[in-house]
């Protein structure tokens, strides 16, 4: 179970080269080696620093994804606050502003560097209610974090939604 976790985790990690800045990622692998990651069959080290893209104005990422790749880094790691983009029930923003995470995960390719990706449903990084939408409040009964039914339709409708943005970066 373990290992599964974390391969399900690791599957997130996305390629960023310049080849693939038209939002087709080059075929790559990325799996768990019996003691390390493997990136395309050879060992690969995540070096990650946090960037969130949803709280630095978008003008500025560019320059905070080439300071991190400056200290070294090869892979940003980013939450993606489910709340930020669905604002109101049902009504996903992934464009906008500094929620145009089509935009990030391009530039973040761009410099070269391979982006590792945590989608929630619950961020844990001193965002508001761990980036849970407060609309799902307004059920004095709605348990969240669990199997409520109510809550796991609503994690289900933002993970189909994001699936569509993230599915063409990519790496299997």
């Amino acid at each position: 179970m373990k290992n599964r976790i974390v391969l399900a985790l690791a599957s997130l990690v996305m390629l960023a080269a310049a080849s693939s800045v038209a939002g087709k990622s080059p075929q790559h692998t990325f799996e768990l080696g019996t003691n390390d990651f493997l990136l395309d069959g050879k060992p690969f080290q995540i070096r990650a620093g946090e960037i969130h893209p949803g709280r630095i104005p978008k003008e500025y990422w560019r320059h905070r994804i080439r300071m991190a790749k400056a200290m070294g880094l090869n892979t940003i790691a980013a939450y993606i606050f489910w709340s930020y983009h669905e604002v109101e029930e049902g009504r996903f923003d992934f464009k906008t502003g500094n929620r145009d995470l089509a935009e990030f995960f391009r530039l973040v390719m761009e410099e070269g560097l391979w982006l590792f990706l945590r989608p929630g449903p619950y961020c844990c990084a001193e965002y508001d209610f761990g980036g849970i939408p407060p609309y799902l409040l307004r059920s004095a009964d709605l348990k969240v974090g669990c199997l409520d039914p109510h809550y796991t339709a609503a994690v289900e409708r933002y993970c189909r939604a994001l699936a569509k943005v993230i599915h063409p970066w990519q790496v299997t």
